[in-house]
C-alpha cells in the first residue's frame, strides 16, 4: 500500500498523462543526441540514408568490413553499463575514503581524470583488441550484424588536429572555473555573513551586469584586449603580450559574465549553512579564515560542484565570446563545429562535423554521471533558503 494520503492521490488517469508527457519529453529530448551518436559511425551513404533502417543498421558500412559482431555488442554494452556503475557508486566512495580531509576538489579532479583515462584506454584500445581475437574464432556469432566505423573520429581528432580546439576549450573552461569558484566562494562567504543591506544592493547591481548582452561586454573589452600590447609595454618592455586572439581574453570576459551569477548562487548555499558552526569555529581559535577553510567549506563541496558546473557550461558551450575573441588557430571547440557545418562540404566533410558534435558531449555526460549525487544535493539545498 502507498503512504501517500488518499485525498493527495493522483487518479490513473492524470499519472498516465503525466508519465505519457514525461516519456515523451525524454524521447524528444533524446532522439537528436541518439540519432548524430549514429551517424557519425556511418559510412556517408548510410548517414545519409533516407530508410532509417539503413541509418541504423549501416549496410554499405557493413559491407566495407566494418560493424559489430553479437559478441561486440554484448561485451561493449556490458563495460558502459559497469562503467556508468562505477561512476555513480563506487567511484564517488573512493574519493571519500582517499580524500585527505579539506581535499576533495583535488580528489574529484584526481579522480575525474583518471577515470576518464581509464575508461578511453579500456573502451577504444583493451576492449576492441580483446574482441579482434574473439570474433574470428566463434564462426557466425564473430560476423558483422551492425556497420560501424571510427574513421571519421580518427579524421577529426588526427587529420583535422581537433585536439587543439580540444586543448583550448579545457583552458577556457579549468581558467572560467577556478576564477569564478575562487572569488565566488569567498564573495559568497562574506555576503552572507554580512548584516548590512549593502550586500543585497552589490548582488542586485552584479546581476544587473549579468543581464546585459555578451556582445556588449566583448565590445567594451575588445579595444583594450587588441591595444594590450601598448597598454602593458611600460610595464613589461617589449614582451608585453597581445591578449587578442588568446584563450585568457575568453576567461576574462566569460568570468565577468559569469561571476554575479557565481556569486548569488554561492551566497545561497552559504545561508543555509547554521552561523552556529563560525562561532563554535572562532571560540575554539579559528580565524575568519580558518573556520571558513576548516569548517564551513567541508559541509559546502554540494553546492561548490552545482555551481562550478554551471560554469563549466557557461565556458564549455559559449560561441559568441570565443568566436569574436579567439583567432582560426585558437579556436575552441564549439566555434569550429560551426565552422565545419557553415563552409561547402561534402557527405563526408558533413559526417566528419556530426563526429566533432558528437565528441563534445562525452565530457558532460562523463560529469553528470561523476557528480549526479552532488549535484542533486546541491540544487535541493539551494532551492531551500536563498
Amino acid at each position: 500500500m502507498s503512504d501517500t494520503p488518499r485525498a493527495l492521490r493522483q487518479p490513473l488517469s492524470l499519472r498516465l498523462g503525466s508519465a505519457g508527457f514525461l516519456a515523451f519529453w525524454c524521447l524528444i529530448a533524446a532522439f537528436p543526441i541518439f540519432w548524430i551518436g549514429v551517424m557519425s559511425f556511418k559510412a556517408p551513404v548510410d548517414a545519409f540514408a533516407s530508410n532509417p533502417l539503413d541509418v541504423i543498421f549501416g549496410p554499405a558500412t557493413r559491407d566495407g568490413g566494418d560493424g559489430l559482431s553479437l559478441l561486440d555488442i554484448v561485451i561493449g554494452l556490458a563495460f558502459l553499463f559497469f562503467s556508468i556503475r562505477y561512476a555513480m557508486t563506487w567511484l564517488p566512495k573512493m574519493v571519500a575514503q582517499h580524500s585527505p580531509g579539506g581535499q576533495m576538489i583535488a580528489g574529484w579532479i584526481i579522480a575525474a581524470v583518471g577515470y576518464a583515462v581509464a575508461f578511453v584506454i579500456g573502451f577504444f584500445v583493451i576492449l576492441p583488441f580483446v574482441l579482434g581475437l574473439l570474433n574470428p574464432i566463434l564462426g557466425p556469432l564473430g560476423n558483422p550484424i551492425v556497420g560501424l566505423t571510427t574513421q571519421h573520429y580518427e579524421a577529426v581528432w588526427v587529420e583535422n588536429q581537433f585536439y587543439n580546439n580540444f586543448t583550448n576549450s579545457l583552458i577556457v573552461t579549468v581558467g572560467v572555473v577556478t576564477v569564478s569558484l575562487t572569488v565566488g566562494t569567498l564573495a559568497g562567504y562574506g555576503l552572507a555573513r554580512s548584516g548590512s543591506n549593502l550586500a543585497f544592493w552589490i548582488l542586485i547591481i552584479a546581476l544587473v551586469f549579468r543581464a546585459l548582452p555578451h556582445s556588449v561586454l566583448v565590445a567594451g573589452y575588445l579595444p583594450v584586449f587588441v591595444n594590450s600590447a601598448e597598454i602593458l609595454r611600460p610595464f613589461l618592455g617589449d614582451a608585453a603580450p597581445t591578449l587578442y586572439g588568446q584563450p585568457w581574453a575568453v576567461i576574462a570576459v566569460l568570468v565577468s559574465i559569469n561571476q554575479p551569477f557565481t556569486i548569488w548562487m554561492l551566497r545561497s548555499f552559504f545561508q543555509n549553512i547554521p552561523n552556529e558552526l563560525d562561532e563554535a569555529a572562532r571560540v575554539d581559535g579559528c580565524t575568519h579564515f580558518q573556520a571558513f577553510r576548516w569548517v564551513i567549506m567541508p559541509v559546502m563541496w554540494p553546492g561548490v560542484i552545482t555551481t562550478g558546473l554551471f560554469s563549466f557550461l557557461l565556458a564549455y558551450n559559449d560561441f559568441l565570446v570565443t568566436s569574436l575573441l579567439l583567432d582560426q588557430s585558437n579556436q575552441t571547440m564549439v566555434p569550429a563545429i560551426a565552422g565545419y557545418f557553415n563552409r561547402e562540404t561534402t557527405t563526408t566533410d558533413q559526417v566528419e562535423a556530426v563526429a566533432a558534435a558528437v565528441s563534445i558531449t562525452a565530457p558532460l555526460f562523463l560529469l553528470v554521471m561523476i557528480f549526479q549525487r552532488q549535484i542533486v544535493s546541491g540544487l535541493t539545498a539551494g532551492a531551500v533558503k536563498g
